[in-house]
């Protein structure tokens, strides 16, 4: 698992930058926070609201991400404002709550911007409950989230704006519907539903820590599409909780609150947050668990009792999140596990088709956006897949083909990497040959993903790829793709057995 982290391909240094920019960005956020006076509490909220706006918000353009990052504070304040009214109240807060849980996956449909939107509405509701905020503190809060917000745009679009370089891919949009076949519709009765099974349990825990319960259902539900990757999520994040508790027991436990050494651990925590998110979700919650441990620590609270709670806190959410997605309106893997594994293939001919171009001497074509965008992609998949290839599945025949599926794709993506780099290269002349070897990796994407043809349909004939694969980088590249394009056929299509994606919840 930690190989997994530390080896996983980072194409433009991408990931490290993402994690090096946030730290910055949250730092410089709580720094100015302090100078501006403003007590701990209100530092720890406009840290939070700097980290979910560097972390959440990922629209496709620059511009989309400043106009998302300024919409924050408009869903954000009424939030934060009726949770400390509401302080008081238990059971309103309680039906607030649930309520902005269940909008805010809803939110999930309008793309990007809605889900940024949607998780800050619910972290701000659940930093109301972590910090007890009452209705006094709110114009402090506000001022401080603010500030916050200005700092870590200040670095996101003006220090370290790295996307006006190269465009970030756009996050991937779970597959569509309506009504009840839309998956997010279903998934915010799932959560809602779920987070009323965490809230009540939680309570029965501890009246002063449920909110733990309710946060666990919620971070389970993000980016997740179908049931499977929802009930692997869900072992994920109780596996990097309890994982992180042991570390909490060795590093945050005998700080007893300093604050230099406390502030050196958040800081390494937010990196190891926005550095491992997109490879390890283990591991992105061992770095959370850890991060809190820490802030419960600075509030003077933090002891081997409050770690143990947020286990079985942690578990009972998750438990929630299970049940939801068990019994009500299941999600299945099929359609998900497929929608994921065509686009993924539809991208490889697309960064193809970018380095050809390139090579070809047209400066607007760039491959760079696409390869990023492709890594986003075969993330889907693999969690998507998750459910097959965990060690604890039973359905062995299906796992190796799932493994299959997985290792062809990472090759398909490293020979697209290496492509796009000799693209980049100015002094990479065209060949003749390229054409050609385009047009055969553009037919075995087109077979592969032919509606009746993907995943159980008849199988598609394997591409003719060439013997003697030539010396050249670019061929040989092209070559290996088309070699790895063609052994998909395998896997992808079996008449004689279940289809690699057959649900694996609810039929």
């Amino acid at each position: 698992m930690l190989k997994r982290v530390f080896v996983a391909p980072d194409p433009g240094r991408a990931r490290l930058r993402f994690a090096s920019r946030a730290v910055l960005g949250v730092g410089f956020a709580v720094a100015l926070c302090g100078v501006a006076g403003h007590s701990l509490v209100a530092a720890i909220t406009g840290g939070l609201a700097a980290l979910l706006a560097l972390f959440t918000v990922t629209d496709a353009t620059v511009r989309g991400q400043a106009v998302t990052t300024a919409l924050l504070p408009v869903v954000g304040f009424p939030v934060l404002a009726l949770a400390a009214g509401l302080h008081d109240v238990p059971v309103a807060r309680d039906v607030a709550f649930l309520a902005v849980m269940g909008a805010g996956v809803y939110a999930r449909r309008w793309g990007p911007r809605g889900h940024s939107l949607g998780v800050f509405a619910f972290m701000m509701f659940f930093a109301t409950q972590f910090l007890h905020t009452r209705p006094a503190q709110l114009p402090e809060l506000f001022a401080a989230v603010l500030l916050s917000l200005c700092a870590s745009s200040a670095v996101r679009f003006g220090v370290w704006c790295y996307e006006r370089r190269q465009p970030p891919a756009a996050v991937p949009a779970p597959p569509g519907g309506k009504g009840l076949a839309r998956t997010t519709t279903r998934q915010a009765v799932q959560a809602t539903l779920g987070g009323a099974f965490a809230l009540g349990l939680g309570q029965v825990l501890s009246d002063q820590r449920w909110y733990w319960a309710v946060g666990a259902t919620w971070w389970v539900f993000v980016n997740t599409a179908s049931s499977g990757e929802t009930l692997v999520r869900s072992f994920r994040r109780v596996l990097g909780t309890v994982i992180g508790i042991g570390v909490g027991f060795v590093l945050a436990v005998p700080l007893h609150g300093a604050p230099v050494p406390s502030a050196v651990i958040v800081a390494v925590s937010v990196f190891g947050i926005f550095y491992t998110a997109a490879v390890s979700y283990t591991w992105m919650m061992l770095a959370v668990t850890v991060m809190a441990g820490v802030l419960y620590g600075l509030l003077g609270v933090l002891n081997p009792g409050l770690l143990a709670l947020r286990v079985a806190e942690t578990g009972v959410g998750a438990l929630g999140a299970v049940i939801a997605v068990l019994l009500v309106l299941p999600v299945t893997t099929h359609a998900t596990t497929n929608a994921w594994i065509q686009r993924a293939l539809r991208c490889v001919h697309a960064c193809t088709a970018e380095a050809a171009a390139r090579l070809a001497g047209s400066e607007s074509a760039d491959p760079a956006p696409r390869v990023a965008e492709l890594e986003q992609l075969l993330g889907k998949v693999r969690f998507s897949l998750a459910p097959l290839v965990h060690p604890l599945s039973p359905l062995r025949a299906r796992k190796e083909r799932a493994r299959q599926v997985l290792a062809l794709l990472d090759d398909c993506a490293r020979e697209v990497r290496g492509l796009a780099s000799i693209a980049a290269d100015p002094e990479a002349s065209h060949d003749a040959r390229l054409a050609a070897a385009c047009w055969r990796v553009e037919a075995a994407v087109e077979a592969l993903t032919a509606p009746e043809r993907m995943l159980g349909g008849h199988a598609a004939h394997p591409v003719a790829v060439p013997q003697g694969a030539a010396a050249e980088p670019v061929l040989a590249h092209l070559h290996g793709l088309e070699k790895a394009l063609a052994e998909l056929s395998g896997p992808l299509h079996s008449p004689t057995r279940t289809p690699l994606s057959a649900p694996l919840v609810g039929g």
